[in-house]
């Protein structure tokens, strides 16, 4: 019998769970909801869809361990803290709160877990089974619902002295630009993430007189898939948005080199697949912001993984 782990991305949206193998064979997955309000209605889903695939996968093996990869989560006490874009992680009056979602999984469960940052499980799932295998120093940047990151220096991630080392989707791009879900003002998570695509859209909607296939949507539920339709089809409007928010990207990657000298920065999430739109002012928003040293030396990489997959992983192989 095979030691299995379970690996569960938690998102905005969704949260991905699967059984995996010690070689990184993902045997079976599950997705279910995040946008519940209530913590224990989320912990109730979550452990009744572990406890599911433990009873799957049960002739295949024994399950170790749970490892998870969440926002905001600090894999030194096992809890979440003040997720803004989680809606299960609020007080009562509707405020993100510190939340213990190791300590309560354990007791619904009985089955050992670990949790850390999303970005840093994708980091670690890539680094062990993705595009990054075999490389020391890199940066992962993942683009979804927000921006995250994990930081691969040496071999060994980032954590920090109280363990939320890398929160690059927070640092500030724009001096009094956007209000964030964090507090903050510019976030680069406002500008670079689907729901930042999907706001500059509306903004150059308001800005711009000139025709555009968007026009014929709702700007309130205009999304970032809805940019991507309409770029595809040639719409200038589209791949207009799609330029600015590479180059907002690329400004915020050759600040992230300079603190880190990576040898790749790889690039995750739903958002990659709209990179036909966005790459070529990226990088070249990225050169324009490096010191010589490092202008067209650092590798932009695309993960190599189905998407979740990266996070997955990583987040089980925490369990080994």
């Amino acid at each position: 019998m095979e030691r299995l782990a379970i690996g569960i991305d938690i998102g905005g949206q969704s949260s991905k769970c699967g059984v995996v193998t010690q070689d990184g064979t993902i045997l079976e997955q599950s997705v279910v909801t995040s946008l519940i309000d209530n913590f224990d209605e989320y912990l109730e889903l979550l452990a009744g869809t572990v406890k599911d695939l433990i009873r799957k996968t049960a002739h295949r093996g024994n399950v170790m361990g749970i490892g998870i990869g969440a926002p905001n989560a600090n894999r030194l006490d096992g809890t979440i803290r003040y997720a803004p874009n989680l809606r299960w992680a609020r007080d009562t009056e509707g405020k993100p709160c510190v939340i213990p979602l190791a300590e309560r999984l354990i007791k619904a469960t009985g089955l050992h877990v670990r949790i850390t940052n999303d970005a840093n499980a994708a980091a670690r799932g890539e680094h062990t089974y993705g595009v990054a295998r075999g490389i020391d120093d890199f940066i992962m940047i993942t683009l979804g619902t927000g921006v995250g990151s994990g930081i691969i220096s040496h071999g060994r991630l980032v954590y920090g002295h109280d363990g939320f080392a890398g929160e690059l989707g927070h640092v500030c791009v724009v001096q009094d630009g956007r209000q964030c879900n964090c507090g903050l003002k510019g976030c680069l998570e406002t500008y670079a993430s689907a729901m930042g695509v999907a706001r500059t859209a509306r903004e150059f909607l308001q800005k711009e007189s000139s025709d555009s296939l968007l026009r014929k949507i709702d700007p309130e539920s205009i999304s970032s898939k809805d940019i991507y339709d309409a770029a595809v089809q040639g719409d200038e409007l589209a791949r207009q948005i799609f330029a600015f928010t590479g180059r907002i990207l690329g400004r915020a990657l050759g600040d992230f080199v300079k603190f880190s000298s990576p040898e790749a920065i790889v690039l995750f999430g739903g958002l990659t697949k709209s990179k036909e739109f966005f790459h070529d002012e990226m990088v070249r928003a990225m050169n324009d912001n490096l010191m010589q040293v490092w202008k067209d030396q650092i590798r932009i990489l695309y993960s190599s993984l189905k998407e979740s997959d990266a996070a997955i992983l990583g987040a089980s192989s925490m369990v080994w």
